[in-house]
């Protein structure tokens, strides 16, 4: 790359997650790490202390999460960032809907130095547009059109927790908390839900019109008055009698869309 070393900051809470990007990272002659964090607070202490060039950034951590980092410091302050995520499908389209570049934990070699070049490379647009009085048009939009993409990634999760994450049932006397990705479709059951995962049914005392107010409609759409499907369940809509139609879900398992709801699939 040349020029100055691309000072870098880890932020994980996961000791050998940062042990393993300090590894990766210390092949890199280009890199130089500043430092390493466990939580976000010491994050954004770091970030304004050491001003590093890049950061690659936990999403999911206790009390401050990366996001919240993001948020803490500024979106157009924000150093070139590389998001690091456990699992989490919902994340991953967000992310991929923003082009915004993240690494899967477990990562390998390979994936981590396909990220780490765009990094440096977006490293090396800012550069040049704060050494030039009047940079590049085109590097000075590139850096700007990332820093509008955060934006709307930041906003897009803003919306979603209003959303519930979590619905808490009762049975057989224990309570659980099912994350609401678990949950394949859902039917009314006179003022109660019941909540279908699986081949398990777990009954809420919710009436099916308050959970779907309580529902992300990104992931869920109500496709009759008295059933909701969980979309990424949906395999294919097969049209059937006088406007309604027939969603198949992944198991196989056949739910009716009315036709006042059939919007809810797209048509």
């Amino acid at each position: 790359m040349g020029g100055m070393p691309v000072r870098t900051l880890i932020v994980d809470d996961e000791r050998m997650a940062r042990k393993r990007l300090r590894t990766l990272l210390s092949a890199d002659a280009d890199v130089d790490v500043v430092g390493e964090c466990s939580n976000g607070r010491d994050a954004v202490t770091a970030i304004h202390e050491h001003t590093p060039d890049l950061v690659f950034l936990d999403v999911q951590m206790p009390e401050l999460d990366g996001f919240a980092v993001v948020h803490a410091i500024g979106v157009h302050r924000m150093p070139v960032t590389v998001f690091v995520t456990a699992f989490d499908q919902y994340a991953l389209k967000a992310f991929e809907a923003h082009a915004l570049d993240y690494l899967t934990k477990p990562f390998d070699r390979e994936r981590f130095e396909t990220s780490l070049g765009r990094a440096k490379h977006q490293v090396r647009l800012r550069e040049r547009a704060t050494a030039s009085a009047s940079p590049p048009t085109r590097e000075r939009d590139d850096d700007s059109a990332l820093s509008g993409r955060l934006v709307a990634l930041l906003s897009d999760l803003e919306r979603r927790q209003q959303y519930a994450e979590r619905v808490m049932v009762r049975s057989a006397g224990r309570v659980l908390f099912l994350r609401v990705e678990e949950i394949d479709w859902i039917d009314a059951a006179g003022s109660y839900t019941r909540l279908h995962v699986g081949r398990d049914a777990h009954l809420l005392h919710e009436g099916i019109a308050a959970l779907m107010a309580r529902l992300d409609p990104g992931r869920f759409a109500r496709v009759h008055r008295s059933t909701i499907v969980n979309l990424d369940r949906v395999r294919e809509v097969q049209p059937w009698f006088h406007g309604d139609a027939v969603a198949i879900l992944r198991d196989g398992t056949r739910v009716q869309v009315s036709r006042t709801y059939r919007d809810a699939l797209g048509g």
